[in-house]
């Protein structure tokens, strides 16, 4: 099961990726312009924020950012005893399971008021730390669909190396990367613009390109062969 006809597996198919780092770029951008400015992908700016907050003395918003760090521990905790439990699972992929779960989180974030805005954060982080931890690569390059500065690191250093030894495999793994980076911040833009003017719930548009995802590994073959 969700195996294409090269051999692929439909979770490691670009078409996935597109919409998994479409919905990561909308989340982060959501979290910050609705969520009280924390980044729900981004941990390592939480952790910054953290550090300076515990630095100064301001314990109770120290919290604000540490909440969503424990969440995201959490959330890769509880991905790997998916995959241990549904690994041999043979009617639905355990990365499905994931991604219904991110879906109803997300769901629920959407319902969410601002005075639940560190209840809200905390669900997004672990729904992202299940997504990063389960989808690791995609046409056989590991790739993170939810941050991007390992991919930048990535894609520039298969750059380099490609103008060193003009090898054409590296020079596409570089463009595997850049394409990411920009899908992206393709999702960033939008998710910025439409939580300025809609509000609480567009997140469930992130939600919707997630369940897109759900519903693309049950295709086999047209969509995996294309990947």
């Amino acid at each position: 099961m969700m195996k294409c006809k090269a051999g692929r597996q439909m979770s490691e198919s670009m078409v996935l990726a597109v919409f998994l780092t479409l919905a990561g770029g909308f989340q982060d951008a959501y979290s910050y312009n609705c969520r009280g400015k924390v980044f729900a992908n981004a941990q390592t700016g939480n952790i910054v924020l953290l550090g300076q907050n515990l630095a100064q003395g301001n314990y109770g918003t120290a919290l604000h950012y540490l909440m969503p760090l424990a969440a995201f521990i959490g959330g890769v905790y509880v991905t790997e005893w998916v995959h241990h439990l549904y690994k041999e699972h043979q009617k639905i992929h355990w990365r499905q399971i994931v991604l219904l779960v991110e879906v109803v989180l997300l769901v629920i974030v959407g319902l969410l008021p601002h005075s639940m805005d560190v209840l809200a954060n905390v669900l997004m982080s672990f729904a992202c730390a299940m997504q990063v931890n389960s989808f690791r690569k995609f046409r056989g390059i590991p790739c993170a669909t939810t941050m991007c500065i390992g991919n930048m690191r990535s894609a520039t250093e298969m750059l380099c190396r490609y103008h060193i030894t003009k090898d054409k495999e590296l020079r596409r793994k570089s463009l595997h990367y850049y394409f990411v980076i920009l899908v992206f911040a393709v999702g960033a833009a939008v998710g910025a613009v439409m939580s300025i003017h809609i509000g609480l719930r567009v997140i469930w548009i992130a939600a919707a390109l997630l369940f897109v995802g759900f519903v693309l590994m049950f295709i086999k073959e047209d969509i995996g062969k294309r990947s």
